[in-house]
């Protein structure tokens, strides 16, 4: 733990270096696709840090001003599967990202979908020295909470105060400066796996790139899919991938909760091609033309051509109705939806004042998604495209780019973790769970 923690540590002090020269890339390490953006900072901003613990601690003006995506190979369930493939995939959307910028880059912060995310609410609670409240008071506090008993092979991803509390104030976002006696927080922990982690490094360490930040894919597309008043009030986002489909809550413009499917587009397109019995490239361009999950009166009559080069003539002019797709499509998006619902029920998703869901990701493209979803999530639903950034290319905005731009603006507007605070050594939380996503239900 204490490793990871100066790791960290190491990372956002690289990625300070990075923006002070610059220059910096983003890496979406998908199932189905790798896609990398290389960003500027501009003008004097880029050197001055804003104090505050929140969502746009530190404020910088960026542009994109290099994008690329290429086919993910070696990539399963979001986790790096055959090691040299994936480096071979990454090295092509770098060098072609870097080749439309026309610069060189150095640096990547990267984010990822899979590793079995698992979210721990944690509270911690101190007596103040007297008068105002310093960063040391924060760090000790973020100190005091109890580290729960998470299991060997894993690793701490994020590690984010979500609520401070002084005395009897509550639902502060930065406390320094502030005065009292008392000072609690919640914290939001989340654990990955460790070795799908530590493949990623190595992969990219491979490229010959060095690692400036790492984040979960799922929390990077709810920066860029949900709204602010989503964000402030409480909402879900539902990152629909290729191999994973990753869910992450948000309230207060925190994100409280994490956790993914293994299941995505990908399944969908296998279920396809076994069905119909066809190439997997032919089942994503069907998909992809002709999909569905609601079938009409007319989707008998509209006939599919599945094309092919078999070199069988009558099996390459095979014609398929829409509604026989359909059939094949919908259980298996069907049981997505159900595994979310199951995790949002875990997650006490009730319980929060707004229940918004955003539907977000290449594979919630599929028409009519909105309203199946709508129907077994039983929620207000809505499909959503990430943010405008700068010099982002018009291929590049739709839903499939979520997680891309969230990392840019995670990179840009980076919120306060526990590494970020001098954590005295002797204080390194070592403790058995107490309480964990007590808060989450009680607080708000």
């Amino acid at each position: 733990m204490t490793d990871f923690y100066q790791s960290q540590r190491a990372m956002r002090a690289m990625r300070q270096a990075a923006m002070q020269r610059g220059v910096v890339a983003i890496l979406d390490v998908g199932t189905s696709k790798i896609g990398c953006l290389v960003l500027r900072f501009d003008g004097p901003e880029r050197l001055c840090e804003a104090d505050g613990v929140g969502p746009m601690a530190g404020q910088s003006a960026f542009r994109v001003i290099g994008a690329a995506t290429t086919r993910a190979r070696g990539v399963r369930f979001g986790e790096v599967d055959a090691m040299a493939e994936t480096e071979r995939a990454i090295r092509t959307a770098v060098q072609a990202a870097q080749k439309m910028a026309n610069v060189r880059v150095d640096h990547v912060i990267a984010c990822f979908a899979g590793a079995g995310p698992r979210s721990y609410g944690l509270a911690g609670e101190i007596e103040l020295a007297g008068g105002q409240v310093s960063e040391q008071d924060v760090a000790r506090v973020l100190a005091a909470c109890d580290l729960p008993d998470f299991g060997p092979g894993r690793e701490v991803l994020h590690a984010q105060p979500v609520n401070f509390a002084l005395d009897h104030r509550t639902g502060l976002g930065d406390p320094r400066g502030h005065v009292g006696n008392r000072l609690a927080v919640d914290m939001h922990l989340l654990t990955v796996d460790a070795a799908a982690v530590q493949n990623l490094i190595y992969c990219i360490n491979r490229c010959d790139l060095e690692l400036a930040g790492i984040a979960s894919s799922a929390y990077v597309a709810g920066i860029a899919s949900l709204v602010e008043d989503e964000q402030e009030l409480g909402a879900a986002c539902i990152d629909m991938g290729g191999g994973a489909t990753g869910v992450s809550i948000f309230i207060k413009k925190h994100m409280i909760f994490a956790d993914a499917v293994r299941m995505g587009g990908d399944h969908v397109s296998a279920d396809i091609s076994k069905g119909l019995q066809v190439p997997m490239a032919v089942a994503e361009r069907i998909k992809t033309i002709h999909g569905g999950v609601h079938a009409t009166g007319m989707d008998d009559r509209e006939m599919i051509e599945i094309g092919g080069d078999s070199g069988d003539w009558e099996k390459d002019r095979r014609r398929i109705s829409r509604t026989e797709l359909i059939g094949i499509m919908r259980p298996r998006v069907e049981e997505i939806l159900e595994d979310v619902r199951a995790l949002l029920d875990a997650a006490g998703f009730d319980h929060l004042p707004s229940q918004q869901i955003v539907l977000t990701g290449g594979a919630s493209q599929i028409p009519g998604l909105d309203m199946l979803a709508a129907r077994i999530l039983g929620q207000n639903v809505r499909l959503g495209r990430p943010l405008r950034v700068q010099g982002l290319p018009q291929a590049a905005t739709g839903p499939a780019f979520a997680s891309a731009v969230g990392l840019a603006l995670f990179a840009a507007h980076p919120q306060d973790e526990w590494w970020d605070f001098e954590v005295p050594a002797e204080r390194y939380p070592a403790r058995s769970l107490k309480r964990a996503m007590r808060w989450f239900k009680d607080n708000w």
